[in-house]
């Protein structure tokens, strides 16, 4: 199965594609990883990545669908593969297309701002050990104190109210018109929120059609 999973930032995607990717034992394609992997390896298409990122530059379409393209030509992909972080746009998702690179489908974890905005800014993150709570679902014992070593918990930048709606204003702009792009090629399967991540993965289980035992 070769699946993608859409969605604003705080949604879930990475969690549900972890569990996707451990039941049906295929690997998630990060892009930030692979990117990463192939500048390491210095494969020509890592050293083009690189003479971008050496230069400051934001790395262009076409050398990262190429990395994908790479990625994807490896043994452990045979069966299967999930896109994580591409595409991110339009532009992105045609270029996939006209790659060759195929996805059987795509799953949209769909909730409303004001719940991402709840469940990011409400995060607590301990500065010493780097656990995470929930000021509401999973608050620590002492207010502002980390169950696990005592050190303070704070916000991160990443969910400060005014970043979080920064965050969903790019996606909204950016990331959502692939919403219809794949519902019109019948490959768009979408799961409503849930109140836990285990009902959302009862969910996206059901929508691809997975036994959930």
């Amino acid at each position: 199965m070769k699946l993608i999973f859409l969605g604003a930032p705080g949604a879930g995607k990475g969690t549900q594609a972890e569990f996707v990717s451990k039941k049906l034992d295929i690997p998630t394609i990060s892009t930030g990883n692979i990117l990463r992997a192939a500048v390491k390896n210095e494969t020509p298409i890592g050293l083009k990545a690189k003479a971008y990122m050496d230069a400051g530059q934001l790395v262009p379409d076409e050398v990262i669908i190429g990395i994908v393209k790479e990625r994807l030509a490896e043994p452990d992909c045979a069966k299967g593969y999930i896109l994580d972080g591409v595409p991110r746009t339009l532009v992105q998702a045609e270029a996939i297309e006209e790659a060759g690179i195929d996805v059987d489908a795509v799953v949209l974890i769909d909730i409303s701002d004001e719940e991402i905005e709840k469940r990011m800014t409400g995060r607590r993150t301990c500065a010493s050990c780097g656990a995470t709570y929930h000021v509401i679902s999973s608050p620590p014992k002492k207010d502002g104190v980390c169950d696990a070593c005592g050190g303070e918990l704070i916000t991160r930048k990443d969910d400060e109210p005014e970043t979080v709606r920064n965050r969903l204003a790019v996606y909204h702009k950016e990331t959502e018109p692939l919403v219809d792009f794949y519902r019109e090629r019948g490959k768009l399967k979408v799961v409503e929120n849930r109140p836990t991540i285990e009902a959302t993965t009862v969910e996206v289980f059901k929508v691809l059609g997975i036994a959930n035992d």
